[in-house]
């Protein structure tokens, strides 16, 4: 029995899941025989179910050897460092041919004999016996995406090089300019008088001017992705359809270039029903995504439908964005294959699930609003990335960990997903059972093998219109906690992910960008993420409500300079629930605490209050009444304005003492998470008592100015909502 157990864990190691990891308590879980097998089967391990893991075992290091070099090799700095080459002893003394393409096309190419090169390990697999040998490495590559090619008596292996800078990309400087502020909000939840009820792209540049007139220079909102907003209906942003397309419940329908011309989109909106129901909308807490949604696609057919009948410049315009973007059409026809037969494509007829969609089986009309939406969502976030881009780092978008498995990237690409698991993460303090987030992941050796072609698109469609681009659960860069079918989540077990090739593309797609990127680094961090990130100048994540300590001494942590600071995030209750601990008293009503632990829970959060208080009260960050949550607040923005922080965030919420969240972790139908709309209007922020003069002080903070006139404007001087020009 040992040696079956020695053995499963040797094909583990294989694969690249973990037989144990240290939780939360830094105690070692130890993975169960059940949890280890069922995800070795969904990674495609041979398991035979009798429980002899040798031909598993074999299979996988016949993958490994067979192959004469690994898939995909890092050159940081221009600069490989040596190559293994892998071959059958046999042909140890053949010639070599070796030719590297570089992106460009340039070619080098050399020639040489196996006998000379010195030999690094051996093995046996498959009934043949193998040996590595020592290839001398490039070095001077250009950045870039290059392809190298081996030869050896008729077998040949192909390899992709990332030739990339060792750090992201970070803008100039390191004085006062460089230490920019902005404010965070849902898109959907802004709102203002003149969208449907909910926000849009016109809506985030109103916020994005406000927040510029008050001298800011980023604007932070959730992922901005297609989601499912019919049947199904998941509105959360982080369960997308796809990392490649747009949410078109975004597009500011007014903003329309075919609105103009198109009488029928005109009359639909102006119709007395139409007005009255939004009315309903925009006084409603919070939104209708089916009945919105349907109001909006009627309005965007009958654009779609007018653009297409005339056949005009923007016709045009829209041939050469399909064009540019090859999977436009092909996204477009599973989208409306789906709404023809009304069903998600894991129940579709056979040769729909495999990926081969003919005219016939979707509606023509449906494709062509699929293909023109997505045009429109760029065209109009690519117009407000470049103005947000001239007055500071700018737009700051969000990219997703995982996808909707019913969506159109795991129907597209089911090879490269581990469809027998689910993403989430082990049991905490909070969530003492675990977190399934449903969500199928990524296959590490077949992302290597395809190139990384997916995770790439994915990141160049964000990288395009954001200056910082946070990357969700960034620890999955190096593990990712998988989950089998039918488990609970602590049956859950980690499989390893090639971290450094990841982080290569990451730096190189950030240089041509001119990106920021940002690691949300919380909850079970082993410490070589957070050492992976300095190394390669991906920003850390720091959040006030997180770092808070009972222990006086240890209060409040000062945030590093390479970090973007927030007092907290979506994930968690705004800083007012939070002081008064409204957040621990909806956890009880879950059922997540028991009578016994709320009470200890609440004096803990009452440790914290103290300790931070007189933390702020000792440095003299905090004049006022410690037990006023607006003073603490208040204290708690300047105290991060003057941080190190290469950027600080606000949340908008917090700047009114919000009370809701807007998402509760591990609630779905309980909670009316993603669907709550920001208390107050866009027009009503100035009017707002004290909002106006934290966010100055917070501008002067920043600036490296402290002595400044009490109700002084901001240096952009920008007083009123709606400023035309925020760089003037």
């Amino acid at each position: 029995m040992a040696s079956d157990l020695r053995r499963l864990h040797e094909l583990a190691r294989l694969y690249g899941v973990q037989t144990s990891y240290l939780d939360a308590r830094k105690q070692r879980r130890k993975a169960s025989r059940e949890s280890l097998l069922s995800v070795l089967v969904a990674l495609g391990a041979a398991v035979d179910p009798t429980g002899r893991f040798e031909e598993a075992i074999d299979l996988r290091m016949q993958e490994t050897w067979a192959r004469m070099v690994e898939p995909v090799l890092v050159a940081w700095e221009g600069t490989t460092g040596p190559i293994d080459v892998r071959l059958p002893e046999r042909q140890a003394g053949a010639t070599l041919h070796v030719t590297l393409t570089e992106e460009a096309g340039d070619t080098r190419e050399q020639t040489c004999d196996l006998a000379s090169l010195p030999g690094v390990s051996t093995a046996e697999a498959g009934g043949l016996r193998y040996v590595a040998k020592r290839l001398p490495g490039f070095e001077h590559l250009p950045w870039g995406y290059h392809r190298l090619r081996v030869e050896c008596d008729g077998i040949a292996a192909d390899a992709l090089i990332l030739s990339s800078p060792q750090r992201a990309y970070s803008p100039a400087g390191t004085g006062p300019a460089s230490r920019s502020w902005g404010v965070f909000a849902p898109l959907y939840a802004v709102h203002s008088r003149r969208s449907l009820g909910a926000g849009d792209l016109a809506d985030f540049e109103s916020l994005w001017q406000w927040t510029a007139g008050l001298g800011g220079g980023v604007v932070a909102t959730l992922p901005m992705l297609a989601t499912f907003l019919a049947e199904p209906l998941e509105p959360s942003p982080y369960s997308p359809v796809s990392r490649l397309f747009w949410n078109e419940f975004y597009i500011a329908l007014d903003k329309v270039p075919e609105l103009a011309a198109c009488t029928a989109a005109r009359d639909l909106l102006g119709s007395a029903s139409v007005v009255e129901e939004v009315a309903s909308w925009r006084r409603a807490p919070e939104i209708d995504y089916r009945r919105q949604m349907a109001l909006r696609r009627r309005v965007l057919e009958l654009l779609a439908e007018h653009c297409f009948r005339q056949r005009g410049e923007r016709w045009e315009s829209l041939q050469r964005y399909a064009a540019s973007n090859p999977a436009l059409d092909d996204y477009a026809r599973f989208r409306a294959a789906g709404e023809r037969l009304a069903s998600v494509w894991p129940k579709w007829p056979e040769r729909l699930r495999q990926g081969r969609i003919e005219p016939g089986d979707y509606d023509e009309p449906a494709f062509r609003y699929h293909r023109y939406v997505q045009w429109i969502a760029d065209e109009q976030l690519s117009g407000l990335a470049k103005k947000l881009r001239e007055g500071g780092p700018g737009l700051y978008l969000d990219l997703p960990l995982g996808v909707h498995r019913h969506g159109y990237d795991a129907w597209r690409h089911p090879g490269l997903f581990a469809s027998g698991l689910s993403g989430g993460a082990p049991p905490d303090a909070v969530f003492t059972k675990g977190q399934n987030w449903d969500f199928a992941p990524l296959r590490p050796d077949r992302l290597r093998a395809d190139g990384y072609r997916y995770f790439i698109a994915g990141l160049r469609s964000h990288l395009r219109h954001a200056g910082i681009l946070r990357i969700d659960h960034v620890m999955g860069l190096h593990r990712l906690y998988c989950i089998p079918a039918g488990m609970p989540p602590a049956s859950g077990v980690y499989v390893r992910y090639p971290a450094e090739e990841m982080y290569a593309i990451l730096c190189l797609e950030s240089h041509r960008n001119r990106s920021v990127l940002v690691g949300e680094n919380l909850g079970t961090v082993p410490a070589c993420v957070n050492a992976a990130m300095r190394r390669h100048a991906v920003r850390r994540t720091y959040v006030v409500q997180y770092e808070l300590n009972p222990n006086r001494d240890r209060a409040l942590k000062t945030p590093e300079r390479q970090a973007v600071a927030s007092v907290n995030t979506h994930d968690m209750p705004p800083f007012a629930a939070y002081w008064k601990g409204a957040d621990l008293d909806d956890l009880h009503a879950l059922g997540l605490f028991d009578d016994k632990a709320i009470g200890a829970e609440h004096a803990k959060r009452l440790a914290v209050r103290e300790a931070l208080v007189d933390r702020l009260q000792s440095k003299g960050d905090l004049p006022g009444d410690g037990t006023c949550v607006e003073n603490v607040r208040d204290a708690i923005a300047r105290w991060l304005a003057a941080s190190p922080a290469e950027c600080v965030v606000l949340n908008l919420e917090d700047l009114w003492l919000e009370m809701l969240p807007q998402n509760t972790p591990g609630t779905t139908a309980e909670r009316p998470n993603w669907r709550r709309k920001l208390r107050h209007s866009l027009e009503t922020w100035d009017a707002l008592p004290g909002l106006r003069e934290l966010l100055a002080a917070v501008n002067r903070l920043r600036r490296g100015l402290r002595d400044e006139p009490s109700g002084a404007v901001s240096p952009a001087g920008h007083p009123s909502y709606c400023c035309p020009d925020p760089t003037r």
